[in-house]
C-alpha cells in the first residue's frame, strides 16, 4: 500500500489569498507585536480565524531570526538548579519564572547547552564554585553561535557565570536579565537581585541594638557580587551603628563543615565576640554543621553567643532549628525579572535597568542580649589571631 500524501503546509501566503489581504498584514497579525494593533479589528480576527481553519503554525526559527517575535521566552541556567524536591535552593526561582511567564502569555524554553574546549578558549573559564574549584563548563555560545536567539529574551540565573559571554550578548544586544546582580567590565547588564546591603546592615542594627559590638562576619570563600554586597552591608551596619570595623572579625569561610564549635569556642574566647553572622551556601553543608553545633550544647545560641544567617539555608524545614536570618523574595525576584525583561522587548534600545528587592527579616531564635557574664569584656590578651585574610581552615 502507498503512503498516505503528505498534506502540504500552510504559509502564511494561503493566508493572505483566503482572506484577501496582504501577506504584510497577516505576517503582522500574526506576529502579534506593536504593530499589529495598527490592524483593523475586523481584518485580524479574519486572518486568525483562516489560520486555525488552515493547520497554520509559526516557523518560530525562522521569525526569529527575521527579527519579529515569537513570544518565547528562554531560561538559560549556568548550573543545574533542578531540585530533587521542593526544598531545593533554586525551585522558588524556578517557579516564579514559569508562573510569570505563563501570566504574561508567553511560552518558556529552556536552555542548558554544554560548552567545549574551543567555548572555554574562546571565552574562558567560569567563576569557581563554592568550593573554589572550576564549575562544570556551559556556554551560551557553543560552538561559537548564540543558541538563546530562538527565544525572544532570556532569563538568566546561576552563580557561576562566563562573565566574557555576558559581555558578548550585551554586544548582540540581545535582551536577557539576570536574577542576582552581576557585573562585567565593559558594560552595564540588566538584574532584579536581593538586596542584600539593606538585609545585611538591618541585622547589623538589632545585633548592635542588643548590645553587641564584637560581630564576626563570616564570608564566602568566591568574591561574588553578592559575597561583596553583603560584606559593604556588613560594614554600613557597623557605621551607623557606631562601631569601628575590626578587620580581624571579617573571615572567610573555605568551607562550611570548618565551622566547628571549638572555632567559636576561640573566636568567643581569642577574639571576644558575642556574635556571628554567617552567608549560607547553596547545598546542606551549613544547615549540618549548624546541626552539629547546636547538639553539643557547650556554646549555646544565643546563650552565650548570638548567631543570625545572611540568608536562607537552602534545606532548611520546619521541623530545624529556626535561625535569625532575612530570607530571599527568590519567586518574587525570578517574577519580576520576567517582567522587567518584556519590558525590554516592547523597547527599541535596551537600555539595561537594574532593579533591588527587599529581604524578608526572620527573627528565629538564635539570637539575643549579649549574655550578662560578657558585658563589658575585651578580647583574651595575647591570644587574638592575626588579620592576614586567610581562610579558615
Amino acid at each position: 500500500m502507498a503512503p498516505p500524501e503528505r498534506r502540504r503546509r500552510s504559509t502564511q501566503r494561503d493566508i493572505a489569498q483566503r482572506t484577501g489581504v496582504s501577506q504584510a498584514t497577516v505576517s503582522l497579525v500574526i506576529s502579534g507585536g506593536a504593530a499589529s494593533t495598527q490592524i483593523a479589528e475586523s481584518t485580524r480576527r479574519a486572518v486568525l480565524a483562516a489560520a486555525d481553519e488552515m493547520g497554520y503554525t509559526a516557523n518560530v526559527a525562522a521569525r526569529s531570526l527575521k527579527g519579529g517575535r515569537n513570544r518565547l521566552l528562554g531560561l538559560y541556567t549556568f548550573e543545574s538548579v533542578f531540585p530533587t524536591d521542593q526544598r531545593d535552593f533554586y525551585y522558588p526561582f524556578l517557579l516564579g519564572v514559569e508562573e510569570e511567564a505563563a501570566r504574561q502569555g508567553y511560552d518558556l524554553l529552556l536552555f542548558s547547552s554544554t560548552g567545549t574546549d574551543r567555548d572555554a578558549a574562546r571565552f574562558g573559564p567560569r567563576d569557581a564554585g563554592a568550593s573554589g574549584a572550576p564549575a562544570a563548563e556551559r556556554s551560551i555560545y557553543v560552538g561559537g553561535s548564540n543558541r538563546l536567539k530562538i527565544a525572544d529574551g532570556c532569563v538568566l540565573l546561576g552563580r557561576n557565570v562566563r562573565r566574557e559571554e555576558l559581555s558578548a550578548l550585551v554586544r548582540e544586544d540581545f535582551p536577557f536579565v539576570f536574577v542576582g546582580r552581576r557585573e562585567v567590565d565593559d558594560a552595564e547588564l540588566s538584574y532584579v537581585a536581593a538586596d542584600y546591603v539593606a538585609a545585611t546592615g538591618a541585622l547589623v542594627a538589632e545585633l548592635a541594638r542588643l548590645g553587641h559590638r564584637r560581630i564576626l562576619y563570616l564570608r564566602a570563600l568566591e568574591d561574588s557580587e553578592p559575597t561583596r554586597d553583603r560584606e559593604e552591608g556588613y560594614r554600613r551596619g557597623l557605621a551607623e551603628a557606631g562601631i569601628v570595623p575590626d578587620e580581624a572579625l571579617i573571615r572567610t569561610l573555605a568551607d562550611p563543615a570548618d565551622l566547628s564549635i571549638e572555632r567559636v569556642e576561640e573566636w568567643i574566647g581569642g577574639l571576644g565576640i558575642t556574635a556571628l553572622l554567617v552567608e549560607p551556601t547553596e547545598d546542606d553543608r551549613l544547615t549540618e554543621a549548624l546541626a552539629t553545633m547546636a547538639g553539643t550544647r557547650r556554646v549555646r545560641f544565643p546563650a552565650d553567643c548570638s548567631l543570625a544567617l545572611l540568608g536562607d539555608p537552602p534545606c532548611w524545614t520546619p521541623e530545624l532549628r529556626d535561625w535569625t536570618r532575612f530570607s530571599l523574595p527568590r519567586a518574587q525576584m525570578a517574577g519580576q525579572a520576567v517582567r522587567v525583561l518584556i519590558e525590554l522587548l516592547d523597547q527599541e534600545s535596551h537600555e539595561p535597568r537594574q532593579l533591588t528587592v527587599p529581604c524578608a527579616y526572620v527573627p528565629g531564635d538564635s539570637i539575643g542580649p549579649v549574655p550578662a557574664h560578657r558585658v563589658g569584656l575585651r578580647p583574651g590578651v595575647g591570644t587574638e589571631p592575626e588579620s592576614d585574610g586567610r581562610p579558615v581552615t
